[in-house]
């Protein structure tokens, strides 16, 4: 009786073991390059981390460079600062498409740079580049107008903005992948801002008919003759329905997001949204 017993009990535990096993909760690695690995994490040194998958005993060491964070199953998270010595040289420079590290600008304090505009149509995910550029340009010329009221930001020379995130393999298509602090960094500067024009576009055709023509009238005042001619033309009139979304950043931190809707739908109505949004963030002082 006494060996059931404790063959019981025996079973029991054996159950409660792989029970608790199946409920632990996995942690994660989160890489630099967006990867998450979902694992157990058997150590952390100064220069890797070991782990082993899901259902294995192999432990897997990775290196601290390529980690930005760790979630633990307990809820603890650890983030792997790409300052710290360890990993300045490897971390703190993002790559471009390439594969090659990116160099960081020099670092201009109260100075913002004006992002490529990404100016896409959302009825077909096409992104025209000469209207991002085009919408980049309208951007940095009204700030460059009302320097006076961003005061003491200075605006990055769009040329220099450019040139840099071409280095850095960056252009319109990739600007809303790449993370604000790698931005800042490649950059130089403390200070962003984003924007994006969305659209859909829709037409609608109007017909209007001309009428000419004269009548005669027979000396019997009964017959009649006409001779009328009627002209019908018709007018396709093209609309564009925007929306346009304004970001900027400060040292790494969103300081201001707003969307907006033009009243009017024509081809150029997202340049007036786009003034307007620009007038109402905290930079913006009335003089």
């Amino acid at each position: 009786m006494k060996i059931k017993n404790v063959f019981a009990i025996v079973i029991m535990l054996l159950v409660s073991v792989n029970i608790l096993a199946q409920g632990k909760k996995l942690d994660k690695i989160i890489k630099r390059d967006y990867q998450i690995i979902d694992c157990t994490i058997a150590k952390i040194s100064d220069k890797e981390v070991e782990y082993s998958l899901p259902g294995e005993t192999l432990l897997i060491a990775l290196d601290v460079s390529q980690i930005a964070r760790i979630d633990f199953g307990s809820g603890r998270s650890q983030t792997f600062d790409v300052s710290t010595p360890n990993n300045a040289s490897q971390n703190n420079a993002p790559q471009n498409n390439s594969g090659q590290e990116a160099a960081s600008a020099t670092f201009k304090p109260n100075t913002i740079a004006v992002l490529p505009v990404p100016y896409m149509n959302s009825d077909n995910q096409e992104s025209s580049e000469d209207m991002a550029k085009f919408a980049q340009n309208d951007l940095y010329n009204k700030l460059l107008d009302k320097s006076a009221n961003i005061f003491p930001l200075t605006v990055q020379d769009l040329r220099t903005t450019n040139s840099l995130l071409h280095k850095a393999g960056i252009d319109h298509n990739t600007i809303d992948e790449t993370p604000i602090e790698d931005l800042q960094r490649i950059l130089g500067v403390d200070n962003i801002v984003a924007a994006k024009v969305s659209y859909t576009m829709n037409s609608g055709t109007t017909a209007t008919t001309y009428n000419s023509g004269n009548a005669k009238i027979s000396d019997n005042n009964k017959k009649v003759k006409t001779n009328d001619i009627s002209t019908t033309t018709a007018n396709t009139t093209v609309y564009y329905y925007y929306t346009v979304y304004f970001d900027m950043y400060k040292n790494g931190t969103k300081i201001y997001s707003q969307t907006r809707k033009p009243f009017l739908a024509v081809k150029d109505s997202w340049m007036e949204s786009i003034a307007y949004l620009l007038k109402r963030s905290p930079i913006y002082v009335k003089k």
